[in-house]
């Protein structure tokens, strides 16, 4: 990984940290000051983002840095910790949400100053958005699982808090106070269901899960694709943090000399390093 994509990737992490830290200060003072559940709720959700993105924020460091005595491979895999932690934290919030909302089920009333939690839910919904495509496109650019899971979360915000502020104007105009408690719960599940995602996605990286058959026929077309192959089988794959990582035998003419063999190996790796970036194939020469 270049010396930009490290600094792309740092700066992006940061800029979560200082949008969610926003977002906490700006809920939770409105919420509190107009007694309404649902934007408490979602203050809640904010600050579980913002220990979210300081941890995916160190995880991105730490992953950045090179191979060591302890660590041949890397700290790859720091970023798929990260990432389930993560999607355990959205599970937690989601828990929270539901055991405020189901409370005042019981005793319900209109909160008052809904105008201010209206605009504090619009810019939520425009900051997460903003934010969110960020995050996912230098994740996707860079290939970090840590900022394409906080993208993915705050993705996720951006519907959550539309909802709420749907639910607080409606709340607003026809003065049902059950709405309060029941944006909530409804905020609650949504936020469990990418949780459960996250969670299901984080499992297969930590547990060395393959690359989809789709995928895997791509790396196959690739390596067919080179002058010279002849076949290849026994393809392995799984993801490290920012790496795909690869091994295989590579089928070659009986008849070439190593030298030759070894130049058609590496035109291999070069162009599976140019379809997975840093891929680290590693590459068995069999004669065929």
């Amino acid at each position: 990984m270049t010396t930009d994509e490290i600094t792309l990737k740092r700066r992006t992490a940061c800029l979560s940290v200082l949008s969610n830290t926003l977002l906490v200060i700006g809920k939770l003072s409105i919420g509190i000051l107009t007694g309404t559940v649902s934007l408490i709720s979602e203050a809640i959700h904010s600050g579980v983002d913002l220990l979210a993105a300081a941890i995916a924020c160190l995880a991105v460091r730490k992953s950045c840095l090179p191979p060591d005595q302890d660590h041949d491979y890397g700290h790859g895999k720091v970023e798929n910790v990260s990432a389930a932690f993560e999607s355990l934290l959205i599970i937690v919030a989601a828990l929270s949400i539901l055991y405020e909302a189901v409370g005042k089920f019981f005793h319900p009333q209109v909160p008052e100053s809904l105008n201010l939690a209206i605009v504090i839910m619009l810019a939520s919904s425009l900051i997460n958005a903003i934010v969110s495509a960020r995050l996912y496109y230098v994740g996707e650019k860079t290939g970090s699982e840590a900022l394409k899971a906080d993208g993915m979360h705050l993705r996720a915000d951006v519907w959550t808090s539309a909802a709420v502020m749907a639910g607080i104007f409606l709340m607003k105009v026809t003065g049902w106070a059950i709405l309060d408690p029941l944006i909530a719960c409804l905020v609650a599940l949504g936020i469990l269901r990418v949780g459960y995602k996250m969670c299901r996605r984080s499992y297969d990286d930590l547990t060395d899960a393959s690359l989809s058959d789709d995928e895997e026929s791509k790396i196959g077309h690739i390596i067919m694709e080179t002058p010279g192959v002849k076949g290849y089988h026994h393809l392995r794959t799984r993801i490290s943090g920012s790496e795909t990582i690869m091994d295989f035998h590579l089928e070659l003419d009986r008849t070439l000399p190593l030298s030759q063999a070894h130049a058609i190996s590496d035109k291999v790796e070069s162009a599976l390093q140019k379809k997975y970036g840093p891929c680290d194939p590693m590459i068995h020469l069999d004669p065929r």
